[in-house]
């Protein structure tokens, strides 16, 4: 079966497994999906990520990340912005700010899939790909 976003596919299973105070959750692969794993890594939303081949099928293994007991959670929300039926651009001088600077959106640029902080300084607008915070 094919999937018309699989971007949101990914989002989703971190927000079921989030929800649910689960350790780890397993997602298809793909090279936005590991860029977007990236950025989750980096930004400090997840532990760890790891890629796994089975075979034909690549998975991303990922794990998430928690406060001090299970209760205080790291990501408190993902959103999908950009749809296939609705794509959202931003300019450079518009490109959005999560919650006043304490999210990260998550862009789509000619220089890679960024945050909207590192596009804002490379002076680079794109494809708003979803908000994290």
């Amino acid at each position: 079966m094919t999937m018309s976003d699989p971007i949101a596919d990914m989002l989703t299973r971190i927000r079921n497994a989030n929800t649910a105070k689960h350790d780890t959750v397993d997602v298809p692969s793909s090279k936005m999906k590991l860029a977007i794993a990236n950025i989750l890594l980096d930004e400090g939303y997840i532990e760890k990520y790891d890629l796994i081949e089975d075979g034909v099928f690549k998975t991303i293994h990922i794990t998430l990340k928690y406060g001090a007991d299970k209760n205080e959670k790291v990501i408190t929300g993902l959103k999908r912005i950009s749809k296939p039926g609705l794509r959202v651009y931003a300019g450079s001088a518009d490109v959005p700010k999560v919650f006043g600077g304490l999210g990260t959106a998550v862009i789509s640029t000619n220089q890679g899939v960024i945050t909207d902080k590192e596009a804002r300084k490379l002076g680079v607008g794109g494809e708003v790909l979803c908000y994290i915070w």
